[in-house]
């Protein structure tokens, strides 16, 4: 019907233009409809943008929904660009692992559980939005915690954090070694990751 499809084509514009994921909630109030036909219609966005002549694909993070681009069109969305995706590194995907999983934790505990500087890579990490600062740990100097971000989130293709692997910490120490908390995402990552040299950490480095 075409009151059907004005109101699909509502919640795919919102999502469209939204530079932040939507919640069912916030759909339903700005298109005037129940949750239950918000529900329907993002499942109905859901079945229509599978099918293999859509480049798009509705992504669902944190109770809230956005619209991305499929993968396997990440070749041309780089030609677009002239500007080829970078994948993580070895270091920078250990540093996102630690951080994941032991949230909200500073650089100096990062340095700690692997042993070298974190610096670069953590450096790398909150410039890609994958990592924020969520605040000052109590103590001296008060050093900045960092955790994930939504777009942490969407690039491991995971809803919540309740989603990631689940770690056994009963079979390791208490602080997992980072190769190990590396591994778990490593799988989840679509992208080739080249390996980054690691900087020494410095005999006097601390885990403040």
């Amino acid at each position: 019907m075409l009151f059907r499809d004005r109101e699909i084509a509502g919640v795919e514009a919102l999502l469209f233009v939204a530079d932040k994921p939507l919640t069912k909630e916030g759909l339903a109030e700005i298109l005037q409809l129940s949750i239950e036909d918000i529900a329907e219609i993002l499942y109905d966005l859901k079945e229509r943008y599978a099918a293999p002549t859509s480049g798009v694909t509705l992504i669902e993070v944190n109770e809230g929904y956005k619209l991305g681009t499929k993968p396997e069109m990440s070749a041309y969305i780089e030609t677009l660009y002239h500007q080829p995706s970078q994948g993580l590194s070895g270091a920078a995907l250990e540093v996102l692992a630690i951080i994941a999983y032991k949230q909200p934790v500073t650089r100096g505990e990062v340095d700690f559980i692997r042993g070298v500087q974190s610096d670069r890579a953590l450096g790398t990490l909150v410039e890609k939005g994958l990592v924020k600062d969520v605040g000052r740990k109590e103590g001296p100097g008060r050093p900045i915690l960092y955790g994930t971000t939504e777009q942490f989130l969407i690039h491991f293709g995971l809803k919540s954090l309740e989603e990631l692997p689940d770690l056994n910490f009963e079979s390791m120490q208490e602080a997992a070694p980072a190769e190990e908390l590396a591994e778990l995402l490593w799988e989840k990552s679509s992208e080739e990751l080249p390996m980054e040299t690691a900087e020494p950490m410095k005999e006097n480095e601390n885990c403040d």
